[in-house]
């Protein structure tokens, strides 16, 4: 584990962005279990990750670890939980073009709540970063964004959770990087699995949809959540929220080559626009080096 807090942030950022691109995919390639067994599933195997992780990091101090990171990783733990949920919420209920569009407004959020909770100045490279990178989504989305059923404007209400609990989670982890947040990790998934119990009914599903729960509880979210965690102690959270576009990116591209989606024009210049965005700010923002 030393090794991955060798790796630069932003690198560990941009890496848990990749994870987490396969959401949409993954959730909707489930044959038979409805959105709290989803939930239920994807939540338990991100905690049994979380927790792996913290057992091999802290061994017996794993219950210090979560006293550590007190109030703090408490309410990031409880509000990414919500995120959890309403991610899952968002899927089933709008599409995935919209629900990707939404969450990338956490670049917004996150250079505002930087601003305000951690005096984080927007510079003239990050704020041109976030217009091309918004630019870009906007584009990809387009037209789809409208409002076709009251199921959908409640889709994309809820959507808009996820942003803004992912923002307060980073913001947490910056105001205090000395810190280890991972432990609300645990926190976010156990509540978040709760939730899914106490809603779903039954837990039973098809041997099939547990794989694709185990594949989105660790490689996806597991995997992804921790590497961003650990990347964003070190990285300033406009910065982060232009790297967390990479998901806006590749979600599109994992639907075409995993179930034939085949995304227009506008979606490869979009992720064109994105990808730019991105190097754009890598190579002329120096908080990135």
């Amino acid at each position: 584990m030393n090794l991955i807090k060798k790796i630069p942030g932003t690198a560990l950022v941009l890496m848990g962005a990749f994870c987490l691109s396969f959401g949409g995919i993954i959730v909707k390639s489930f044959e038979g279990a409805n959105l709290w067994q989803i939930l239920f599933w994807r939540q338990t195997f991100f905690s049994i990750v979380v927790l792996l992780y913290l057992l091999y990091v802290y061994k017996r101090n794993i219950i210090k670890s979560f006293y550590v990171s007190g109030l703090p990783g408490l309410v990031a733990g409880l509000f990414l939980s919500i995120g959890f949920s309403a991610y899952v919420f968002a899927m089933y209920h709008t599409t995935v073009a919209n629900t990707l569009f939404i969450i990338t407004t956490e670049t917004i959020f996150l250079a505002l709540f930087g601003y305000i909770f951690l005096k984080e100045k927007i510079n003239l490279v990050t704020f041109i970063s976030i217009i091309l990178g918004m630019s870009g989504v906007l584009l990809i989305i387009g037209s789809s964004l409208s409002v076709q059923s009251s199921s959908q404007l409640i889709g994309n209400i809820v959507a808009f959770i996820m942003p803004i609990s992912f923002a307060v989670l980073i913001i947490v982890v910056r105001k205090y990087p000395k810190v280890d947040m991972v432990p609300s990790q645990f926190i976010a998934g156990v509540s978040a699995a709760l939730i899914g119990y106490l809603v779903a009914g039954k837990l039973s599903i098809s041997y099939h949809d547990l794989f694709l729960g185990f594949l989105a509880g660790t490689f996806q979210i597991g995997f992804g959540f921790i590497m961003i965690t650990i990347g964003s102690r070190t990285t300033h959270a406009a910065v982060v929220g232009i790297l967390m576009l990479t998901e806006a990116v590749f979600g599109p591209l994992w639907a075409w080559l995993f179930i034939n989606e085949i995304p227009p024009l506008t979606v490869i210049m979009g992720g064109a626009i994105i990808i730019f965005a991105i190097i754009f700010e890598f190579f002329f923002d120096k908080r990135t080096n």
